[in-house]
């Protein structure tokens, strides 16, 4: 396993400082994390990221590749309800095939689960995570912003069909996806795959799956392809309700494009995706005028809006993360290598079986790479 590379302990100091004054209580959490867990909620692409190892109970397990996850689990395991932790120590990644990338690393940060106002929440976070950067004394850091909702907002703005806009939405996240309903959508099913999606349609997806075993057997016949029934099952039924909702026509998509191409300065991507809007704007104008509110609350706390980029597509690879959300990009160690990382996850809480009304944000700082002199 790859090390980092340590820094200056009065380095650290500097970049730890703005964390030790935002009111959090330190904390630390296990090192083990279930394995399914973190890829239900990161996605299975994470897998090849992450160190497997065997539970105490030979359940799969991996090493913690960030604290976010770790800490909501101990926070809510503990009783939930509002906190607000600091915490500092070791996550592990396996690096990328061929890169020099630190598989074991520092990493520090603060998640608050707070009720009150989330946009001036947001502000905190993100300026707490900007002062801590600027701390390792570099000179090319830039931070850019995003949004999971902002689209769904911009969505709903064109007065799409219901089904069609909820298949738009959740293909934000997955590029492929994304392009496949911008240049056209999913092809339709033929006349026997619709009949057969009709009698599938509408059944709880293990009993879709062994409907459609049962149909094999009476028919005789055997998949071939490796492809499992619920696989199948659910893709029938996937492209018949797609056929049904109907596709973006050349306009909608149009806009989407144009939504999707917006990276500016923050008051003119605003400006640009306004815009943009459909007849029904009512919650994307509450969204931008959200922004707006939460620009203003980062420039007060510090944090210099010539330095910052609001990228409306910024955000899709990103799992558990509904919300804005940043990085502290350096221009030297590339987009790959953000110094800092963080944003709004208030689905997180109920995806690990907790009931609460709090709020959810957090951010984590690699100080190896604000230090001036780091480069990991």
């Amino acid at each position: 396993m790859r090390l980092e590379r340590s820094i200056p302990a009065e380095a650290l100091d500097a970049i730890r400082a703005p964390l030790l004054a935002a009111g959090a209580v330190a904390t630390d959490a296990p090192v083990l994390q279930p394995l399914g867990l973190l890829l239900d909620l990161t996605g299975e692409a994470m897998r090849s990221r992450l160190f497997v190892v065997s539970g105490d109970g030979g359940e799969e397990a991996a090493l913690r590749p960030d604290f976010t996850v770790a800490v909501a689990r101990q926070h809510f395991s503990n009783g939930g309800g509002a906190g607000r932790y600091r915490y500092e120590g070791k996550a592990f990644r396996v690096a990328p095939r061929g890169s020099d990338r630190a598989e074991e690393f520092l990493q520090l940060g603060v998640e608050a689960f707070e009720a009150g106002d989330p946009v001036a929440a947001d502000a905190e976070i993100a300026a707490l995570a900007w002062a801590a950067s600027a701390a390792g004394g570099r000179e090319d850091l830039g931070l850019i912003l995003g949004d999971v909702s902002l689209f769904a907002s911009f969505v709903d703005s064109l007065e799409l069909a219901p089904p069609l806009a909820a298949r738009l939405k959740r293909a934000f996240a997955k590029p492929r996806q994304l392009k496949a309903e911008l240049d056209g959508g999913v092809a339709a099913p033929t006349a026997e795959q619709s009949r057969i999606a009709s009698l599938l349609a509408g059944l709880p997806e293990a009993d879709a799956a062994q409907v459609l075993q049962e149909l094999w057997s009476l028919a005789g016949i055997e998949p071939v392809g490796g492809r499992r029934p619920a696989e199948i099952a659910h893709r029938l039924v996937e492209r018949a309700e797609a056929a049904k909702a109907g596709r973006l026509d050349p306009q909608q998509a149009a806009k989407v494009r144009a939504f999707l191409a917006v990276s500016d300065r923050p008051d003119a991507a605003l400006d640009a995706i306004a815009a943009l809007a459909g007849p029904n704007d009512t919650a994307l104008k509450a969204a931008v005028a959200g922004w707006r509110a939460r620009l203003s609350g980062m420039a007060e706390r510090g944090v210099p809006l010539e330095r910052v980029t609001l990228a409306a597509a910024f955000g899709r690879a990103f799992g558990y993360y509904d919300g804005y959300l940043f990085e502290v990009r350096s221009a030297v160690l590339g987009d790959e290598r953000p110094v800092a990382a963080g944003g709004r996850y208030d689905g997180l809480p109920s995806k690990l079986g907790a009931a609460t009304n709090t709020g959810a944000v957090g951010f984590m700082i690699r100080p190896a790479r604000a230090y001036a002199g780091g480069g990991e």
